[in-house]
Formats: structure tokens, C-alpha cells, sequence
């Protein structure tokens, strides 16, 4: 059994469910779950194997929809059938003769159900006319030389649509989102202003101590760009097949391509993209490597022609900008520093966590963000859980089970206390050390295009 023929086998079967005709895509359905059982047994991959579960439990879900269409038309039409007319009712009834002297014609009143049938069937035609039509409208990017398996694991795993993270949503950072406008969002929207000396930058790195928010930037910019976001890590573009990974990095770029304007986002870049020449290097590292690096440039002659729809943006991040290879860090061409929070970003943070939780009269976010000098965003999204569930902790000490789950909501209302932040600050303390920051000012420095 090949993945055509249970794909054909697919589309029938709900062509026939559009169509009306249940019976028929019943029995389709049936054979395909045995199908998809017999194909999953022989899938030896774990991870191809949940999948094809996942696609067999949505078909025994179609197939349950279609038969409970067919029990609801049965009901309806032993509700709605004449009742049955025994000879007595013929013989009671008049007969009554009308005599015509000319012929006429017999004008016979319409079938109503006929009509709705009709309506039904040119209603169910419109639909299926109407998925047709969108589904032409949609890019579906074709494979054609590369693996299809390959292709449809990065259209699933890789691709966003839109991942709804707006600038609001990230506290601070006002320098790095400015740069990031301008390099990304601004050549977009002012398509005619960035051209020749001014196109677009074909790669942007940010640089910063692990948790301040490089990850959310990058989506916040493929969403007001509105472009397909690719995020990327060392795992997705590796296989254990020689040649393997590297036709994975040409094969992101030309979906890239396809469905641009787009954003690739690295992360942890410095994980794919170490030195190069090292004794401790790999040659199918060394191979990836280069790959990356060729589609890299390549992605510039996007932006040469001045069509900007068909822009591929590449955003990476790292935490160790000092292990990067030095021709990928002359491609990235923007290099912007994301620094720890501020005093007042460290203030909307706090504002930001804590929106959906009820605080006490005595809590003060400014003393509060002031104790947290030197923390990252991570670090005080921690103390903020952390002092949320303080409360929680006090109700139920020394409590059975039983008379934790009997406790009432009203009992659960309980406000967080400046208090409970000073104790969870004794607990999370600062992940980012003086001498890490040293190291990040000092690269930024010597390397930095802020």
C-alpha cells in the first residue's frame, strides 16, 4: 500500500461525503482505516508513527460524522413519511365525476421534495466547487526532486502563519525594536524608499544573555510583517544520512523562497555555525556549514530586483556571539545587542505577568523591580510564578488530600502580598553573571552595527 493510493483513497472518500452519497464514503472509510493501520506498522519512526494515529483518528472521526448524517435522514424520513391508507378509507370516501366537454390540460402540483433535493445537491455542488477554489488559492510548494516526506515535515513543523506576538507584548527593548523596524518592517512598507544603496539588510543577528527576549522579537517581527515565519533550530536541519542535512538547508530556503515574503528565524545559530577549521569539526558539519553560508547569499538576489514581496529575511539568534564563524557573521550584516531589562522595563514586565492576577494594596512593582538589578526577563517572569504561588503553598500546609480537593473557590481568592514577592525573591536569584555581561559589551564593541 503506497501514500498515493491511500491519498487518492482520502479525497474519494470525501468527495463522495460532499456529494451526498454516504454509503459509499462509508465503506471508503472503513478500508482506509485498515489501510493506514497495515502502513503504520511498518513506519519505524516513533515520531512518523504518532503522526499517522493522528491521521487515522481524524478519518474514524469523518467516517462517525457521515454515519451520523445517514441516522439523522432515516429519522427524518420516518417522522416525516404519509400514513399508511387502508382499503376502508378508499371505499368511504366519494367518488365524485366531473363531466368535460373539452380537453384541458392537467396542471399536476410540484413535488416539493424533488425541489429540495435539487437545492441540496446544486448547494452541495457550490461547496465543493467553492473548497476547490480555495484550495488553488492556497501556495502549496512543490516538491519536486526532494523527498516528500522531508517537504511535508517542514511545511508542519516549521511553518507559522502569523505568530500574533506584537510589539506591545515584549516590555522595553526600544532600541532593538527601532533597529529591527527599520532593517525588516519599514522596507515592507516603504517598498519604493529601499532600493539600490538602500535594499534591505540580508541578515540580522542579535546578540544577548540567554532570556531577554531575542525569540519573541523575531515573531513580533513576523507578525507585523504579516510572512510566513520559519523557526529553525540545529535539530531540524540535521539526519543521520550522509548528504542528508545539507539538502535540508537548500530545501528551507527554496520553501523560503516559495512562500515569501518570509522570516527565517535561527536559533542558537552558534550551535550550527561554529568556527570553522577547528580539530574538534566534523566534515558533515563542515558541509552544513557551507550550504547555510552559499543559501545565505543567495538569498540576497531577492532583494536586487527590487521586488520586496519576494524578500527572505533571516533573523538569528545566540547567546555565545564569540563562536560564530566569521563569514556567516560578516552575512549577518545587522548585529543588535539585546540587553538586560531596564529599571522601567523591568517595571512593565512585572505589569505584564501579573495582569491576571489580583495583588494586594501593599504590593509596590517600583521597589519591587529595584530588587531586581541584573535579573532577565526570564529570571522575573520566575519570581513572579514563584511569589504567585506563595499563597497556595500557605492554604494547603498540612492538608490531606482529600481536604485539599474539598476546598472552595471562594477559599482559593487569595491575593499575592508584597510579602510573598519578597520571599520569592530569596529564591530566584540572577542568571546572567557581571563577567557574562562584560563579555557581550565588549563583542558588541569590536563587532556591533547597531
Amino acid at each position: 500500500m503506497s501514500l498515493r493510493e491511500i491519498s487518492e483513497n482520502v479525497k474519494l472518500a470525501r468527495e463522495y461525503a460532499l456529494l451526498g452519497n454516504y454509503t459509499s464514503a462509508c465503506v471508503l472509510y472503513e478500508g482506509l482505516l485498515e489501510q493506514i493501520k497495515k502502513y503504520t506498522y511498518t513506519v519505524r519512526d516513533s515520531s512518523f508513527q504518532l503522526r499517522w494515529q493522528q491521521l487515522c483518528q481524524e478519518i474514524f472521526e469523518e467516517k462517525q460524522q457521515v454515519q451520523d448524517i445517514m441516522s439523522t435522514l432515516e429519522n427524518f424520513q420516518l417522522d416525516t413519511a404519509p400514513p399508511a391508507l387502508s382499503n376502508d378509507d378508499f371505499d368511504a370516501r366519494p367518488v365524485h365525476v366531473e363531466q368535460r366537454h373539452s380537453a384541458c390540460t392537467v396542471s399536476r402540483p410540484s413535488n416539493p421534495y424533488k425541489k429540495e433535493a435539487k437545492e441540496a445537491v446544486g448547494k452541495t455542488k457550490d461547496d465543493k466547487n467553492k473548497a476547490e477554489t480555495q484550495e488553488k488559492d492556497i501556495k502549496r510548494f512543490d516538491g519536486t526532486g526532494y523527498d516528500k516526506d522531508l517537504v511535508e515535515a517542514l511545511e508542519r513543523d516549521i511553518i507559522t502563519q502569523n505568530p500574533n506576538i506584537k510589539w506591545d507584548d515584549i516590555a522595553d527593548l526600544e532600541d532593538a525594536k527601532k533597529l529591527l523596524k527599520e532593517a525588516v518592517v519599514l522596507p515592507m512598507w516603504m517598498p519604493a524608499f529601499f532600493k539600490g544603496i538602500r535594499r534591505p539588510w540580508k541578515g540580522v543577528l542579535m546578540v544577548g544573555p540567554p532570556g531577554t527576549g531575542k525569540t519573541l522579537l523575531a515573531k513580533a517581527v513576523a507578525t507585523e510583517c504579516k510572512t510566513t515565519f520559519f523557526n529553525v533550530s540545529s535539530s531540524t536541519l540535521t539526519s543521520k544520512y550522509r548528504g542528508e542535512s545539507e539538502k535540508l538547508v537548500r530545501l528551507l530556503f527554496e520553501m523560503a523562497r516559495f512562500y515569501a515574503p518570509t522570516t527565517i528565524f535561527i536559533d542558537e545559530i552558534d550551535s550550527m555555525c561554529s568556527r570553522r577549521g577547528t580539530s574538534e569539526e566534523h566534515e558533515a558539519s563542515r558541509r552544513v556549514k557551507a550550504e547555510l553560508l552559499v543559501q545565505m547569499d543567495g538569498v540576497g538576489g531577492a532583494t536586487e530586483n527590487h521586488d520586496l514581496s519576494k524578500m527572505v529575511m533571516v533573523l538569528a539568534a545566540t547567546n555565545f556571539p564569540w563562536d560564530i564563524d566569521e563569514a556567516l557573521r560578516r552575512r549577518l550584516e545587522k548585529r543588535i545587542y539585546i540587553p538586560l531589562p531596564s529599571t522601567k522595563g523591568r517595571v512593565e514586565l512585572l505589569r505584564i505577568n501579573l495582569k491576571e492576577l489580583e495583588l494586594a494594596n501593599d504590593v509596590d512593582l517600583d521597589k519591587i523591580a529595584d530588587k531586581m538589578e541584573g535579573y532577565s526577563g526570564a529570571d522575573i517572569t520566575n519570581v513572579c510564578r514563584d511569589a504567585s504561588l506563595m499563597a497556595m503553598r500557605r492554604l494547603i500546609e498540612g492538608l490531606t488530600q482529600e481536604e485539599i480537593c474539598n476546598i472552595s473557590r471562594d477559599e482559593m481568592h487569595m491575593p499575592t502580598t508584597m510579602q510573598d514577592f519578597e520571599s520569592a525573591l530569596k529564591k530566584v536569584s540572577k542568571s546572567v553573571s557581571v563577567t557574562d555581561l562584560e563579555k557581550y559589551e565588549n563583542w558588541i564593541e569590536e563587532f556591533g552595527s547597531c
